[in-house]
């Protein structure tokens, strides 16, 4: 049994702690507000960006980082990726994996990208993201996420059920992973022997927007609009390093994921 703090226990972080607590972990959750934690996780309320953090206990085994900021500005990314994981990292975890983000990779021309392409993003959120991963100490993991869907999280969805989204002609490539397999990912490289420093976590069929949102269409016999101005093609992520490390999916790709939420309804 390891002792696991889970820093940030919100959408996935909750899914995370559920599995944890399954496997037998003794679990604890930070987080900011007094909202209950997944049966048999306690719930440690802290205050992300100062202060000190007596509630949460010393010598643990593992942190898990997967906070997020409270709103999109330059302060809030570095008070979650800078300031907070500062402070979880001064606890002196034995590991520490870093719920990351596919953000970091500014490609936008729809080619390939890995774990060592270029991580140099021009916006402050993939930037802070980066500062983040910098602080990361040899045999702890970033994961890289990206967009993250699941239950509860399904307004592309809803948008294409109601006939509202409109299909560009040239669609940007979109990468993404189910709430499930983001929780999954990261059980998986944190208890990985000897994790590599990063690991890429999208499924394993990025596919333009309009790819998606007409496959569901399609599903639900909806016709979609069309929309009159091309979207900037975007990257596609690779995921052949988690393939490799021994990850399976419970969602392979958007087609498993989507029908899970449409049969759910």
């Amino acid at each position: 049994m390891a002792s696991v703090l889970i820093a940030g226990c919100g959408y996935v972080g909750e899914a995370l702690a559920a599995l944890l607590v399954a496997d037998g972990h003794q679990v604890f959750c930070a987080r900011r507000g007094a909202r209950a934690a997944p049966p048999g996780a306690p719930a440690l309320v802290v205050d992300r960006a100062a202060g000190p953090l007596d509630a949460v206990p010393r010598g643990l085994d593992l942190a898990v980082f997967a906070a997020a900021p409270g709103g999109r500005t330059p302060e809030n990314y570095e008070n979650v990726y800078v300031r907070a994981l500062s402070r979880v990292l001064a606890l002196g975890p034995g590991r520490l994996v870093l719920a990351s983000s596919t953000s970091v990779y500014a490609q936008d021309d729809g080619s390939w990208v890995d774990e060592g392409s270029p991580a140099a993003p021009a916006h402050f959120t993939g930037a802070a993201v980066v500062r983040g991963e910098k602080l990361l100490r040899p045999g702890d993991a970033a994961v890289r996420l990206g967009g993250i869907y699941g239950p509860g999280r399904e307004s592309f969805l809803a948008a294409v059920r109601a006939g509202t989204f409109a299909v560009a002609a040239r669609s940007a490539y979109t990468n993404r992973i189910h709430r499930d397999d983001a929780a999954g990912v990261l059980r998986h490289v944190a208890a990985l022997r000897a994790p590599l420093p990063v690991y890429n976590a999208v499924d394993c069929a990025p596919a333009p927007r309009a790819e998606v949102a007409q496959w569901i269409a399609r599903r639900l016999g909806v016709v979609l609009p069309r929309a009159e101005t091309p979207e900037a093609l975007a990257k596609r992520v690779r995921n052949d390093r988690l393939l490799a490390s021994g990850y399976r999916f419970l969602f392979p790709t958007y087609r498993e994921g989507y029908e899970a939420l449409i049969g759910a309804k």
